[in-house]
């Protein structure tokens, strides 16, 4: 009786130590359908969905806290995945956030720029640089098109010019009419 009791324990214990160790080895650092809707939003840090950024916005929508549709930048697309994703319907846009604008990159009009610094400290991804009191300038390849350092600007020399399309920005749209399935009968 002892021996069987000793036994069992010595499986508890070893089976204890494996469980620990698989719980330390493949921990999960995050909620992996964070991650995924995370991807599906354009990384804009804009905040018109009302969160301080893309990643906010994604822990809220897998909380149940937000909904699908508040997402300007990312647009119907946008919401077509995150839907898809998620199980949910479709929605259209919500107009409440913003409409859907074609992508669009910040330029500064560098011979009004006074150096102010304040565009800098509005963009989220650090696609402005410059120093004080000297021109500014949009690094293009880092800007997300946010418009965040549009209303700081004193002198109002940033424009934002939309983006071309060109095969590297090139996206499918949706089919724009209702493709209906044939009709496989002959007329007799």
């Amino acid at each position: 009786m002892l021996i069987a009791i000793a036994i069992m324990a010595l499986g508890a214990l070893v089976l204890g130590a494996a469980l620990g160790y698989a719980a330390v080895r493949f921990k999960v650092e995050g909620d992996p359908i964070v991650e995924k809707i995370d991807a599906i939003l354009p990384q804009t840090q804009c905040g018109q969905c009302g969160f301080p950024g893309c990643k906010p916005y994604a822990e809220a929508i897998a909380k149940g806290e937000a909904d699908i549709n508040q997402c300007p930048p990312g647009g119907d697309e946008g919401v077509r995945k995150l839907a898809d994703l998620l199980g949910k319907e479709y929605k259209p846009l919500s107009a409440e956030h913003g409409q859907e604008k074609p992508k669009a990159v910040a330029v500064i009009r560098e011979e009004l720029c006074i150096g102010c610094t304040l565009c800098i400290q509005a963009c989220p991804v650090d696609a402005i640089v410059g120093a004080a009191k000297q021109m500014h300038t949009v690094v293009e390849s880092l800007c997300t098109g946010c418009e965040l350092c549009i209303k700081p600007c004193p002198v109002e020399c940033i424009d934002m010019v939309p983006v071309p399309e060109t095969l590297e920005t090139w996206k499918w749209k949706y089919p724009v009419i209702e493709i209906k399935p044939a009709d496989n009968r002959k007329a007799a």
